[in-house]
């Protein structure tokens, strides 16, 4: 029997590695992380991005784990696709909220993260490009469940999680929260997957109208609802006017 391939060895440890950390690697630090020469974790690197599997920052040259493997095997939208439309209109979400940007897809009925923007501030924070959250505790995965039929029937049989009090964990009354998303267009979370925390999120369409991601901004409860814990109106024409503009650029009409 052939022996493994030392190259796709060394190419699977640059992918662990860079999922490992929260934030870019250059080169020499891969390099010097795998004990590799830098001309050979160049070129590893080199083809991994040529195949879509990391992606390279233009401005400081680092790599991070790219869409196409974090979306390897799913779904009918290019998840490279609808980052590349998102990126400028998740920054400047980000910019006018003063919070977290994330953008989600489905995935095996959860919310799989393929873009977040760092609150515009110097707290230390963890990237969450490749995280699964809970599609009926959080505001993304609200809206996913509300126009995607395949992803709520995938909850049908399942037992939801509690994670706050707040958490939403009978069917009726999720079914009631995702008909409340339906009619407002927006969604929202408020201490329902993490104490303290809240979440906006608006759909974000394709082609035909039809659903393909969401939008949607995370911070402090205090921060993103009023005093009587109703999240603040100016935050969700932010979060819906962001999740529109992408829209139009992937195709879809006005709405």
């Amino acid at each position: 029997m052939p022996g493994p391939v030392q190259s796709i060895e060394r190419a699977a440890a640059i992918l662990r590695l860079l999922a490992r950390g929260s934030g870019r690697l250059g080169v020499s630090e891969i390099a010097g992380s795998l004990g590799l020469a830098r001309g050979t974790a160049h070129g590893l690197l080199r083809t991994l991005q040529g195949v879509g599997f990391v992606e390279q920052d233009e401005e400081t040259g680092k790599y991070q784990l790219g869409a196409a493997l974090l979306h390897l095997g799913t779904s009918y939208l290019d998840v490279n696709e609808l980052r590349s439309r998102a990126i400028n209109w998740a920054d400047a979400l980000a910019a006018r909220s003063g919070e977290a940007v994330r953008i989600g897809t489905a995935l095996d009925g959860k919310v799989l993260v393929v873009h977040h923007v760092f609150r515009p501030d110097d707290t230390l924070q963890a990237l969450d490009v490749g995280a699964l959250l809970p599609a009926h505790a959080t505001a993304l995965g609200k809206v996913i469940l509300a126009y995607d039929a395949n992803v709520m029937a995938a909850l049908q049989d399942t037992d939801l999680e509690r994670f706050c009090r707040r958490t939403i964990t009978q069917p009726r009354e999720l079914t009631r929260a995702l008909s409340e998303v339906r009619e407002m267009g927006w969604a929202a979370e408020v201490e329902e997957f993490t104490v303290g925390e809240a979440g906006l999120a608006a759909p974000i369409r394709g082609q035909g109208g039809l659903v393909v991601g969401a939008m949607g901004i995370s911070g402090a409860v205090e921060r993103l609802c009023d005093p009587r814990g109703r999240p603040k109106p100016t935050l969700v024409t932010y979060v819906r006017d962001a999740a529109r503009a992408v829209s139009r650029d992937l195709g879809a009409a006005r709405w």
